[in-house]
């Protein structure tokens, strides 16, 4: 049985962040996924909820390097 939060809010906020950005520079999945040498699959899971796939710190480094901007894009300006 699926738990209903497989991820916590400041995940999401990571997460949809990411996509956000990636959307806006019209960078797919599989372009991600290449960058970061991982199955698209991967980065699916990633952005589903019903998996308990998250990027780790080193993903966001290089997803940062991939967007030209700063890991610290990603995060909140304020606890959530």
């Amino acid at each position: 049985m699926l738990s209903k939060n497989l991820k916590n809010k400041v995940d999401w906020f990571v997460i949809n962040k990411i996509k956000e950005i990636r959307n806006e520079l019209g960078i797919s999945q599989v372009d991600i996924a290449v960058h970061l040498d991982v199955s698209s699959g991967f980065i699916g899971q990633v952005e589903s909820p019903n998996f308990r796939t998250k990027y780790k710190t080193s993903h966001l480094n290089e997803i940062a390097k991939l967007f030209n901007c700063s890991p610290k894009d990603f995060w909140p300006e304020k606890p959530l």
